[in-house]
């Protein structure tokens, strides 16, 4: 059996409804999608790990970001450009 993905999230709400298997009143309004989610994790296909969002190296790619955060995602993501 090979290991599971891991998906990073900095959403831990996300992650404990994913991780929970109780239906809640809360969160009747997830679609089926929830469900498939809930099922992979269950199957060991899927590991939803925590990284705060100070750790979010996609950030770079979806927002502006203050220049030091800028710079550490890029090299993080192995991006070198000239200065």
């Amino acid at each position: 059996m090979s290991l599971p993905t891991v998906l990073h999230v900095n959403n831990q709400s996300a992650i404990t409804i994913a991780r929970n298997p109780e239906f809640h009143e809360r969160t009747k309004h997830i679609d089926v999608h929830y469900h498939y989610i809930h099922q992979v994790i269950d199957d060991g296909m899927l590991y939803l790990e925590y990284a705060p969002t100070q750790e979010q190296v996609a950030d770079v790619l979806t927002k502006g970001l203050p220049p030091a955060s800028h710079i550490k995602f890029m090299t993080a993501m192995g991006v070198q450009w000239l200065a």
